[in-house]
C-alpha cells in the first residue's frame, strides 16, 4: 500500500492511496462525504485499475469499437452520396428526354437558355420566324395583327398607313405594313416596299409596338392564295359604291378575301352623300368581340375559292382607311391630329433616301464640297390634274400665279428673322408642271430646283417623287399648294422635324390666296 499507512473501516480518508494485489493495482480516493465504511462492506470506494497487459487490451478494445464506428459512418456518408447522384442523373435525364420530345436539343440547361438575342422592334419579336408561303402560318397565337390595302397613290397611302398605325395603338395590335403601288408613276414600275422609304424600326420604337412589312410576314412570290375574312367600310360611306375598295395589293399578296359589310353607324356624318369619312374609334370598336360579333351580317364570297369568312379577330384587316378622322375630315393638316401626332409624323426617311435628298439639294444649290448644306425655303406647286377642278374657269385664272408664292416666301424670311434670327435667302421649287415657260419664271426668281434628268434612270421611277419628298420636308420653311396631300405631308414634317415656319396657298380663282 502506498504511502505506507494503514486504513481502519470507519475511517475517513484524506489522500489518496494504492493498493497492489496480484489482480493490479487499487486506489483508494478520498470521501469527502464520510467515512470510507458506510456499514456495508459494498461501499467502499475503491477503484481498481487493470495491470498493464490488460490496459493495452482495452485501449485495442476501445479503438476497435471507435474504428467500427468511424467505418460506419464513412460508409453511410458513401451512400448518402451514391443516392443523390443516381438522382440528379435522373433528373438530367428527363429534362434531356423532354427537351428532345418538343424539339429541342438535349443540352444542359445552361446551354439551352443561351438563345441569340431576339431584336425587341423586329419583326421576329412578334412572327414565328422568316416570312413563309402561307400568312397563318407565320402568325403567333398571343399576337394581334391588323392590316389595309393601298390604292391612292403614294402620299394618299402614306396617310392610310399613318391611320392603320395609330388603329393598331388603340387597338393593341401589331401593324402589317404593304408595299406602295404604283398608280401615280406607271404600274410598270412595280410596287415599293414601306422599309425602302421609311424607317420601320425607328417607327416601331416612336410608337412602343413592333412595325412588320408584310414581307416579313408571308413569303414574296408565294403561290398559296390565303383566305380571310375583311371588313369592308367602304358601301357604308359611299353610298354609291355597291362593293368594297378594290387594290392591286390583296392581288399581289395572294389573298382570296371575304368582306362583311361594316355597319351604317360608322360614318362620320350619316346620310350625307358628300363626305366619305368614318371615325377611329368606331373602326376600333370592330376590333373586340362584344361589336364585332353584335353587327356580324352574311359575309360576301371571296373571288377566287367563294368562301364566306367573318372578320378575323386575329388578323384585322380594313379595304380602305384613307379616309378616317377623330373629329372632322382630312384633319392631317390640323395640329391635333391623331394620326399625325402619334403616328406619321414617326415615319423618317430611311438614311439613304435622306442622303440621296441632301445629295440633290447640294446639288440645286452648287454647294461646295466639305460645306455644310444651307437652310432653305422648299416650294411645292401643283398643277396637272388639279386643272380638272377648276371647271369653268380658265386655268390661267384659276391656279396662283407665281408671284403669290413670292409673297408667301416673303413672309416666311421675315418671320424666320423675327422669331428665329435666321436669314434664309435660298429657296428651292418643286413642282408637277411642265411648261418649260413657267419654270423659266422660276428662275428669273432667283429659285432653284432639281434636276431630275437623270434620277429615273439612276434611281428608278420612284425616285423623283420621293426625292422631291425628301428636299420638301428638309427646308427650314415650307410653302405648298391648298387641297395637295403631298404638300400637307410636307408641310406637317417641315413643322414637326424642323420647328419650320409654313405656309399654303389658295387657288381656284383670281384672288384666292389674298390676305
Amino acid at each position: 500500500m502506498l504511502p505506507n499507512a494503514s486504513v481502519r473501516v470507519g475511517e475517513t480518508v484524506k489522500t489518496a492511496c494504492y493498493l497492489t494485489s496480484n489482480k493490479g493495482v487499487v486506489s483508494i480516493e478520498p470521501n469527502m462525504y464520510g467515512s470510507l465504511n458506510n456499514g456495508r462492506s459494498d461501499e467502499y470506494r475503491l477503484r481498481r485499475s487493470a495491470p498493464p497487459s490488460i490496459l493495452k487490451a482495452g485501449f485495442r478494445l476501445l479503438w476497435t469499437i471507435r474504428g467500427r464506428r468511424l467505418l460506419f459512418a464513412t460508409c453511410a456518408c458513401l451512400a448518402i452520396t451514391s443516392v443523390s447522384s443516381l438522382l440528379l442523373t435522373m433528373v438530367w435525364i428527363t429534362q434531356s428526354k423532354c427537351q428532345m420530345a418538343s424539339g429541342q436539343k438535349g443540352l444542359p440547361l445552361e446551354v439551352e437558355t443561351s438563345k441569340p438575342k431576339v431584336d425587341k422592334w423586329g419583326p421576329l419579336s412578334v412572327l414565328r420566324g422568316p416570312a413563309t408561303d402561307s400568312l397563318w402560318e407565320n402568325l403567333r397565337n398571343d399576337t394581334k395583327y391588323i392590316s389595309t390595302w393601298p390604292s391612292a397613290g403614294l402620299t394618299n397611302d402614306v396617310m392610310t398607313y399613318g391611320n392603320m398605325v395609330y388603329l393598331a395603338t388603340l387597338t393593341d395590335r401589331v401593324p402589317v405594313l404593304p408595299p406602295f403601288v404604283p398608280l401615280h408613276i406607271g404600274g410598270d414600275a412595280g410596287s415599293l416596299s414601306f422599309g425602302d422609304v421609311f424607317n420601320t424600326t425607328r417607327l416601331s420604337q416612336a410608337i412602343g409596338i413592333p412595325v412588320v412589312e408584310w414581307k416579313d410576314v408571308k413569303r414574296p412570290g408565294s403561290h398559296i392564295l390565303d383566305e380571310i375574312g375583311c371588313w369592308d367600310v367602304w358601301q357604308p360611306t359611299q353610298y354609291e359604291e355597291q362593293q368594297p375598295r378594290g387594290s392591286r395589293m390583296t392581288e399581289q399578296l395572294k389573298l382570296d378575301i371575304s368582306y362583311t359589310r361594316a355597319p351604317d353607324w360608322i360614318k362620320l356624318i350619316p346620310g350625307f352623300v358628300h363626305d366619305k369619312h368614318t371615325t377611329f374609334w368606331a373602326l376600333a370598336s370592330l376590333a373586340f368581340p362584344d361589336v364585332r360579333d353584335a353587327e356580324l351580317v352574311p359575309p360576301r364570297p371571296s373571288d377566287q375559292h367563294r368562301v364566306k369568312l367573318p372578320p378575323s379577330l386575329h388578323f384585322l384587316c380594313f379595304d380602305y382607311l384613307y379616309y378616317v378622322c377623330a373629329q372632322k375630315p382630312f384633319e392631317y393638316s390640323l395640329d391635333y391630329s391623331p394620326a399625325w401626332r402619334y403616328s406619321a409624323q414617326h415615319m423618317r426617311w430611311i438614311d439613304r433616301l435622306d442622303q440621296l435628298g441632301d445629295k440633290y439639294v447640294r446639288k440645286t444649290l452648287g454647294v461646295a464640297d466639305g460645306t455644310p448644306t444651307p437652310l432653305y425655303i422648299a416650294i411645292h406647286v401643283r398643277h396637272h390634274d388639279f386643272a380638272a377642278w377648276c371647271g369653268e374657269v380658265p386655268v390661267k385664272d384659276c391656279f396662283a400665279p407665281l408671284s403669290v408664292y413670292a409673297r408667301r416666301v416673303r413672309e416666311i424670311q421675315e418671320e424666320l428673322r423675327s422669331k428665329k434670327g435666321l436669314d434664309v435667302r435660298d429657296v428651292i421649287m418643286t413642282s408637277d408642271e411642265v411648261d418649260p415657260a413657267w419654270w423659266t419664271d422660276v428662275m428669273k426668281l432667283g429659285w432653284k430646283y432639281p434636276d431630275h434628268s437623270k434620277t429615273k434612270e439612276e434611281y428608278g421611277r420612284w425616285y423623283p417623287v420621293l426625292v422631291d419628298a425628301v428636299i420638301q420636308s428638309g427646308g427650314i420653311g415650307f410653302i405648298g399648294t391648298d387641297r395637295s396631300t403631298m404638300s400637307e405631308m410636307a408641310m406637317r414634317r417641315c413643322q414637326s422635324w424642323h420647328d419650320g415656319v409654313t405656309r399654303t396657298v389658295k387657288w381656284g380663282y383670281i384672288g384666292a390666296d389674298d390676305h
